[in-house]
C-alpha cells in the first residue's frame, strides 16, 4: 500500500503525486524502485487534500511539513495549496521540494500563491547549463531549463527561504558553476551527494 505521508528525521513528508515534468536518469522510479527509505510511494491516483489533511497529525510536532514524494508536487497544485493553508493555519512550517517547472506547466506564475502559505522552497537546479540538464533530467516540456532558471530567480521575491541543489557525481555537472548561479539569484546552494534522499 502506498504511503501518502511519511517521516524522515523530524519532518513529515507528503506524497502528493506520481506525475512529473522530468524523467531524471538518476531518479529511483526510473531505475526500478518505488521506495524512498522504507516507504512505498507509487500512487495509483493523485490524492485530494481531504485525504491528506487527516493524516498530518499535530503539525507543530514536526520541524516542517514537506511536499516531496514520488512526483512533482506542484502538478497537484490545488491540493498542495489547500494542505499548506491548513498547516499554516495550525502553526506549522511548510516546504516544497520542486523541479521549478510549476510556472511552465501551469502557464502562469504560481509563486504569489505559494508565497501565501509556503515557508521554504528547495529547487532542483541539477546542472549549470541546458545541455547537461537535458542529459540528466530529460524534460518533457520545451524550454524547461530556462523556465526553471527564471523560477529560481523570481522565487526569493515571494518566499523567505529558497535553496537550490545539484548532485555531485553526475557526469558533467559543475558544482562550483551551480554555486555561482545560486549566488547570483540570491538563493542558498545545497551540494547533494548522489543517491542520498531526504
Amino acid at each position: 500500500m502506498s504511503q501518502l505521508v511519511y517521516d524522515i528525521r523530524n519532518s513529515r513528508y507528503i506524497n502528493l503525486t506520481g506525475r512529473c515534468t522530468l524523467q531524471c536518469a538518476f531518479c529511483p522510479k526510473h531505475n526500478g524502485s518505488t521506495e524512498v527509505h522504507q516507504y512505498q510511494l507509487k500512487l495509483d491516483k493523485q490524492p485530494r487534500a481531504e485525504e491528506i489533511i487527516p493524516l498530518l497529525g499535530e503539525v507543530t510536532d514536526f520541524d516542517e511539513i514537506v511536499f516531496c514524494g514520488y512526483g512533482e508536487p506542484t502538478l497537484n497544485l490545488d491540493a498542495l495549496l489547500a494542505i499548506a493553508r491548513h498547516v499554516k493555519a495550525h502553526g506549522g512550517k511548510t516546504r516544497i521540494n520542486t523541479d521549478g517547472l510549476g510556472n511552465l506547466f501551469h502557464r502562469r506564475n504560481i509563486l504569489p500563491e505559494l508565497g501565501e502559505c509556503i515557508d521554504a522552497l528547495s529547487i532542483s537546479l541539477n546542472a549549470q547549463d541546458e545541455v547537461t540538464y537535458q542529459m540528466h533530467c530529460r524534460p518533457r516540456l520545451k524550454g524547461s531549463y530556462d523556465a526553471m532558471r527564471a523560477f529560481l530567480k523570481e522565487a526569493p521575491q515571494h518566499i523567505a527561504r529558497v535553496s537550490a541543489s545539484a548532485i555531485d557525481g553526475l557526469e558533467g555537472v559543475d558544482i562550483p558553476a551551480c554555486q555561482v548561479i545560486c549566488d547570483e539569484a540570491g538563493v542558498h546552494f545545497r551540494h547533494r551527494a548522489l543517491d542520498v534522499v531526504g
